[in-house]
Formats: structure tokens, sequence, C-alpha cells
């Protein structure tokens, strides 16, 4: 496979589906506070040494790198196959992957580096539910 070989279009709009998801899960009115919380941070100081432009982009370049990985994934099954994944098939190709690499890689970096249980289900809650609402957009336009 190379990478001419993907729905780019299904890989934009995943990807857009996906950091939506991840801004609303990260909003004021949901996560971001518990969330700073949970870090012994007041989530109304603000926070990062770096600028937004910074923060923002490389989110974006992350989101962009996973959805790719999920896409290619789905095209492997769908050649394996002979069929395409469609919606379901992509959003359960991205819950596994949420919950198998997102989740379980970062499980121990999360407590060995002392954040804790909370802040690492918060964290890998995001990715979880973007990769799976990202699979369900790639499998329905692919």
């Amino acid at each position: 496979m190379v990478l001419t070989e993907l729905d780019w279009l299904g890989v934009l709009a995943g990807f857009v589906v996906y950091f939506v998801a991840g801004a609303i899960w990260f909003g004021p009115k949901t996560f971001y506070p518990a969330w700073m919380r949970a870090k012994g941070l007041d989530p109304a100081e603000p926070q990062g040494s770096h600028g937004m432009v910074v923060v923002f982009g490389s989110t974006a370049v992350g989101a962009l790198v996973q959805v790719i990985a999920l896409a290619s994934v789905l095209w492997f099954v769908a050649e394996a196959t002979g069929d395409p994944v469609g919606p379901l098939g992509g959003a359960l190709g991205g819950l596994l992957l949420g919950i198998g690499f997102a989740a379980a890689s970062s499980l121990s970096h999360r407590l060995f580096g002392g954040d804790g249980f909370r802040v690492w289900a918060i964290e890998v809650g995001g990715d979880v539910v973007g990769l799976t609402l990202a699979g369900l957009v790639v499998g329905l336009i692919g």
C-alpha cells in the first residue's frame, strides 16, 4: 500500500471530526477543569510555556498522523477481506486502536510520571472517542 491509495477526503473528514471532538472533550464546560484539578492545577490559571500556535499545531499534526494510521489499518482490512469496512467497522477499528494503542501505551507513562489514573482516563478518553468517531467517518466515506 502507498499513501496515495487512501481516501484522502475520508482522512480529512476524519481528522476534522477527531480535532473537533478533542476540542469539545477538553472544553471549559467539559473535561478541562476536571483534568486540570486532577493534575493539581487551577483551571482558571493560564498554563504552559508554549504559544497556542505550537500547542494547537502540534495537536493537529498528532491527530492527523493518528487518522492516517487508522485509515491505513482500515485500508488493509478492506484489502484482506475484499469488502469495505463501512462506518461500523471503521468505528470499531478506531475504538480498538484507541484502547489497544493510545490508551494502553500511555498508561504506564502517566502512572510512572505521577499523574495518576484520573488524568490518564480523561486524556485517553478523548483519544478513544476521537479515534472511534474518526474511524466511523473514514469507514463511511471510504
